[in-house]
């Protein structure tokens, strides 16, 4: 443990500050899109404007938070579900593991506190309530299958395309598109989670812990699930690291088979 927190503690802080981020971004463009005295709100009445801008700006966001040069050193998880789906794979230290999701469950947190901050009374508004993820009118077992349903397909994705040696560097793209496809189509059924991490911060403050037990459970339950097709289908030696982002210059603090991945586009190019 002592190890780890004194070898791999920069890591650490980044996913709580990438996460951090991310949340004053859904804080902010919630408060802007859904507050009723907000000037944008007021100019766009249809609800699902609102969330296909709410989703174009959250995947854009987790875009640049993959590909800044802190989240290709971390491996942009920001996503316990993420975080423990690869412990389960064997590419993460049990200890960085555990410390990735500490990490993430504060910077969340802290993240939703500043943009109290940020904007006052305004988050607390009923339209905007800290950005929760809280289940849609179809009740909480139609919440949790859907939370299970994008985790599993966002995981799947993740694992097909970053280990695949042509379009590994595409991975945190298609991971953006994803959210904000989520966002737009899904969000009205489970508020669009797929994070404990997440919604934890967004409940914290607003004390909305009544259905906090779907987002706790549905989405590592299908992300894991989602890794153990992907084991049946491709085994264990097809996963090659637990980063999203690997082609850069960064250290890796995983077990990382990376080379064995640029070396099959090696081989490739040489055949063609």
């Amino acid at each position: 443990m002592v190890s780890a927190a004194t070898k791999h503690w920069p890591e650490y802080l980044i996913e709580a500050v990438c996460l951090g981020l991310f949340m004053v971004s859904a804080c902010s463009f919630t408060v802007l899109l859904e507050h009723p005295a907000s000037a944008i709100r007021q100019r766009l009445p249809s609800a699902f404007v609102r969330r296909l801008l709410a989703g174009i700006a959250m995947g854009a966001t987790a875009i640049a938070l993959i590909y800044s040069p802190w989240g290709k050193q971390s491996g942009a998880h920001f996503n316990p579900s993420v975080t423990l789906t690869f412990f389960r794979l064997g590419k993460i230290e049990p200890w960085d593991a555990c410390f990735y999701v500490v990490a993430q469950f504060i910077g969340g947190t802290v993240g939703v506190l500043f943009s109290g901050l940020i904007w006052g009374h305004g988050i607390a508004e009923q339209n905007v309530r800290y950005a929760a993820t809280v289940p849609g009118a179809r009740g909480t077992g139609v919440a949790f299958v859907a939370e299970m349903v994008i985790s599993f397909v966002m995981m799947t994705i993740i694992l097909n395309v970053s280990n695949s040696a042509q379009i590994a560097r595409f991975t945190g793209v298609i991971a953006g598109a994803l959210v904000a496809t989520y966002i737009t189509l899904e969000s009205p059924l489970s508020g669009m989670s797929m994070s404990p991490a997440r919604s934890f911060a967004s409940a914290v403050p607003g004390g909305l812990w009544n259905s906090l037990w779907i987002y706790f459970t549905a989405p590592p339950l299908g992300m894991i699930l989602a890794a153990q097709v992907y084991l049946w289908l491709r085994g264990k030696h097809a996963v090659f690291c637990a980063k999203l982002h690997h082609d850069n210059d960064k250290r890796c603090i995983f077990r990382c088979n990376y080379q064995t991945l640029l070396t099959t586009i090696t081989v490739k190019e040489k055949m063609q």
